[in-house]
């Protein structure tokens, strides 16, 4: 799925060249974004893609060297019966995501299903 971003295509573009498996995570990931809100926005920042819906961002997808980070800006605020989400701080909180098999042992279609 092709982004109206142009930049969050090149990214995407040099990941699938850099790191197949990422990029394939990435895809997973973004499909499970839009499947939830597909009036989302996204566009690069801080290195990743950021998500948002009527100009509020509610979380990104970063790459790592041996994972990526599913951030959410208002983490703390999820509901996180398994204590999947990872973080410290006043809002945000995150998901590390190291193989395709964590995008749904690690819930993130439940945690993306709530970050609006």
């Amino acid at each position: 799925m092709n982004s109206k971003d142009e930049k969050v295509n090149k990214f995407l573009e040099e990941t699938a060249i850099m790191n197949p498996d990422q990029h394939d995570m990435l895809l997973e990931m973004r499909s499970i974004v839009f499947e939830a809100y597909p009036e989302v926005e996204e566009r690069m920042m801080y290195g990743g893609i950021m998500f948002s819906v009527k100009s509020e961002d509610f979380g990104g997808v970063f790459t790592r060297k041996k994972h990526i980070s599913f951030e959410f800006g208002n983490g703390v605020a999820l509901k996180d019966p398994n204590g999947q989400l990872e973080g410290t701080g006043q809002h945000r909180r995150h998901l590390k995501i190291r193989n395709k098999t964590d995008i749904k042992d690690k819930e993130v279609a439940f945690f993306v299903k709530q970050a609006l």
